[in-house]
């Protein structure tokens, strides 16, 4: 994509649809670098999920990635022109950690976000992943710690991707 080219009208409705939103005031969204070699357009943005508005390390519940890909000529594994992909981490309690059910659970968060917010989608697919962190030698700050990592991506049906915004907001938090 280049600085001189103009965005097709379509990807510019999904970022006009994504401006301009409120969240929980533990979400804290910056816009980052997108990945450009996907697809010919996209946007990224990224939130910490913190109790503190300075982001104390302390208060620190997770962070997340929401990814809008966009290609004028379509790409047939997304069935469509749009693709979002989401990525979300979180630390969790041992105790939960050891729950079998764990990854069922935290995938069904997901579809009922994107339900509850009314987005419109198809192609929905991802990984659950625990992570079993040990630290050893000379950095000892937790002695151990679990996460729990989510990687998903849909297809929106349509341009206007404020559901599906608001959808990620509420899955990560």
């Amino acid at each position: 994509m280049s600085d001189s080219e103009t965005p097709p009208r379509d990807f510019c409705t999904a970022l006009e649809s994504l401006k301009g939103q409120s969240f929980r005031p533990e979400f804290h969204i910056t816009q980052i670098p997108a990945p450009t070699r996907i697809a010919p357009w996209a946007v990224a943005l990224q939130a910490e999920i913190n109790d503190t508005a300075d982001l104390d390390p302390d208060h620190y519940l997770g962070d997340t990635k929401f990814v809008v890909l966009y290609d004028p000529a379509g790409q047939s594994a997304w069935e469509g022109n749009f693709r979002v992909i989401v990525h979300a981490r979180a630390p969790i309690e041992s105790e939960m950690g050891d729950d079998p059910l764990l990854g069922e659970v935290a995938w069904s968060w997901l579809p009922e976000a994107l339900q509850k917010q009314g987005a419109s989608f198809h192609n929905l697919s991802g990984t659950v992943t625990r992570i079993f962190n040990e630290t050893f030698g000379g950095l000892y700050i937790n002695s151990s710690r679990i996460e729990l990592e989510l990687r998903a991506s849909w297809s929106p049906a349509t341009p206007y991707l404020t559901e599906h915004l608001h959808a990620w907001a509420d899955f990560a938090a």
